[in-house]
């Protein structure tokens, strides 16, 4: 009978679904700034993808377009920090610039901005007995990067070891040092806001001695 607990677990668990709070599914305290220069205050939710921020004053809900907007920010409980986000001009396609949303992960001489999405994808269910009694939905938050040099220029961030040290070239042979030292991966949000810092810190001079102590 064991097997078959644990199957009408997973089945119950799976059906009830798995519910993990996202930030981009709730509203959160914060501020925003329109290209008018006007400053709101209240509840803001916001969608990357869409490049869409709604924000709540007095239970009245005002929609914006990345287009009117200058800068926003929110305090994330779920992840217990603020969080700042720019509209800024990006060439969609070769042809075509506009402004959309960006998070500032890391601001310097060289600046690490990202793009989030919420996608939906379908996992095999695993139970005691079995390797796999068939699949279930659940939700994934996935990042695009992107750098910001002090041309203005932002430029797509492929997420491979090449593509990051030539972007950081100047000192290619520190960072390969740096990231191997600790451990560091190459699409690892929190790595790459880490290898960021350190290449700024190269870039001023202000080099740390210990750096590539374990």
């Amino acid at each position: 009978m064991r097997p078959v607990f644990f199957l009408l677990f997973f089945l119950f668990f799976f059906s009830k679904g798995y519910s993990q709070e996202f930030p981009t599914e709730i509203w959160h305290e914060g501020m925003l700034v329109l290209e008018s220069q006007d400053t709101l205050r209240g509840n803001i939710k916001y969608d990357i993808k869409g490049d869409i921020v709604q924000i709540n004053i007095g239970n009245t809900i005002q929609t914006y377009s990345s287009r009117k907007i200058l800068f926003f920010e929110i305090f994330d409980r779920t992840a217990n920090r603020y969080r700042y986000f720019y509209s800024l001009p990006y060439y969609v396609n070769e042809n075509y610039k506009t402004s959309i949303l960006f998070e500032v992960l890391y601001e310097g001489e060289l600046s690490l901005l990202c793009r989030e999405e919420l996608i939906q994808e379908t996992v095999p269910a695993y139970t005691y007995a079995y390797r796999s009694s068939g699949y279930y939905s659940r939700y994934r938050m996935v990042y695009e990067y992107f750098f910001l040099g002090e041309s203005g220029t932002i430029e797509r961030y492929s997420e491979k070891k090449k593509d990051l040290l030539y972007r950081l070239r100047k000192y290619q042979y520190e960072i390969k040092q740096y990231i191997k030292s600790n451990r560091l991966r190459y699409d690892s949000k929190s790595d790459l806001i880490k290898i960021v810092e350190y290449y700024n810190e190269l870039l001023s001079g202000q080099f740390k001695e210990n750096t590539f102590e374990e």
